[in-house]
């Protein structure tokens, strides 16, 4: 597993967040907070560094260290995605529908819930997600794609086949494909290319 806010949005794109529009097309992706040039946090490097030792001592990853580690990742990067949102949106040649694609399932998760202009979301199950969300995911309606890496050896499994059963969607598919975690097939671009396809008219 990467731990959120250790890197930033990669050119893989199952990897980044991003807002995308079919008309016209485009892409949009920012950085996580506390990562790359941007300033660090204390308390995330903490729970980074308690997840590490979890992992790596073979141990269950407690709830609190899930908690103090994403928890404040996802109430700051939500609020930035929706003011990127709002900026891109004044622009005379970016419009709506909008589908979002995210390798931190949480912040997905919450951006699915509150920001009403996205209209369907791809999100890669390969970070692990505190439990409130899964009240959150409940109230999940939009189609969603999840991928999920069958031998991510930083993810729990059973957490996110859980998860994807929480998701309140009627219209949801997971795929799941054998490797770790930064194994996921190239054909997932061009699958994940006919989900937006279908969804953002």
């Amino acid at each position: 597993m990467s731990p959120p806010g250790q890197h930033h949005d990669c050119a893989d794109w199952w990897h980044s967040n991003r807002l995308k529009t079919l008309s016209p097309r485009s892409r949009t992706t920012i950085e996580f907070p506390w990562s790359g040039d941007r300033s660090r946090s204390a308390a995330a490097e903490e729970a980074r560094a308690d997840l590490r030792r979890a992992l790596e001592a073979g141990e269950p990853v407690d709830d609190e260290i899930v908690d103090r580690l994403v928890l404040p990742l996802v109430e700051e990067a939500v609020p930035e995605w929706r003011a990127t949102l709002d900026a891109l949106l004044l622009l005379p040649e970016i419009g709506g529908p909008i589908g979002y694609a995210g390798g931190v399932i949480s912040i997905g998760i919450r951006l699915a819930v509150v920001e009403p202009r996205i209209s369907a979301a791809l999100l890669f199950a390969g970070s692990f997600v505190p439990r409130n969300l899964f009240e959150e995911a409940r109230q999940v309606t939009i189609p969603l794609q999840v991928l999920l890496q069958w031998d991510d050896e930083g993810n729990d499994r059973q957490m996110a086949l859980e998860l994807f059963d929480a998701f309140g969607t009627s219209e949801k598919t997971l795929h799941a494909n054998m490797g770790g975690h930064t194994g996921v097939p190239e054909f997932e671009a061009d699958d994940g290319n006919r989900f937006f396809a279908r969804h953002l008219k």
